[in-house]
């Protein structure tokens, strides 16, 4: 029996994904359902061309799917409008993805803080917020640098600082070691799991790694659109 009972974080039910080109139809995702209870570490793998980045990026509201819904605490987010939609993804949702995706000339402390300005929130607000993240992710003595005088494995701390700066419900982390080596890696993935852990954070992570998926509470595998 599981240890995470109660509502689930997010639902994806009957999701299907195609695209269209000229005559031919590619079925990405072939009516895949999903359930995640909140406080759950799930890693989602797969072969290249599975569809598992396609269902993290439908379940993170990033992508629509063709047919299906997708359910986050118990509300249909494929029906929001696009105001909607986007609030959600800065308040309620983090993402982290593999290329780190940091502003090359703001610094540690203000990437970190760019998800509140987009918010339109006063920095002055977050100053807490902000060292407690610093902490979190041991980067206090890093804050004014910028990403050029950073590794690879301090980008990708700042990216999951970023994501976490507004308290989201569900981290999104999409191949989260892909560009780091395996002792970094395994350092991010530590960093996840502490987060996960201590911070009781849902988290859904896609990789290609077994070692990366190992520090998650279940794997789902997926394979041709399915979930096998």
């Amino acid at each position: 029996m599981s240890q995470f009972k109660g509502q689930y974080a997010i639902e994806g039910k009957n999701l299907i994904k195609e695209y269209i080109m000229g005559n031919e139809v590619t079925k990405v995702l072939k009516n895949i359902s999903i359930e995640v209870q909140k406080g759950e570490f799930v890693s989602i793998m797969g072969p290249s061309g599975s569809g598992k980045s396609t269902l993290l990026y439908i379940l993170g509201g990033l992508d629509n799917p063709t047919t299906g819904r997708v359910l986050m605490n118990g509300r249909d987010i494929s029906k929001f409008e696009d105001k909607e939609r986007s609030i959600m993804r800065r308040r309620n949702i983090g993402f982290v993805f593999q290329f780190y995706n940091l502003i090359p000339n703001l610094n540690v402390e203000e990437n970190i803080l760019l998800p509140v300005l987009l918010d339109g929130n006063s920095i002055k607000d977050y100053k807490k917020q902000l060292n407690d993240m610093l902490e979190l992710v041991g980067l206090k003595h890093r804050r004014k640098y910028t990403p050029r005088e950073l590794s690879g494995g301090q980008q990708q701390r700042v990216a999951i600082a970023r994501a976490l700066i507004n308290n989201p419900d569900i981290l999104f982390a999409d191949e989260p070691t892909g560009n780091l080596d395996s002792k970094t890696g395994n350092e991010i993935m530590q960093l996840l799991h502490e987060i996960n852990h201590e911070n009781k954070k849902t988290i859904i992570m896609v990789t290609h790694s077994a070692e990366a998926a190992s520090y998650s509470n279940r794997v789902i595998n997926v394979r041709d659109g399915v979930i096998v």
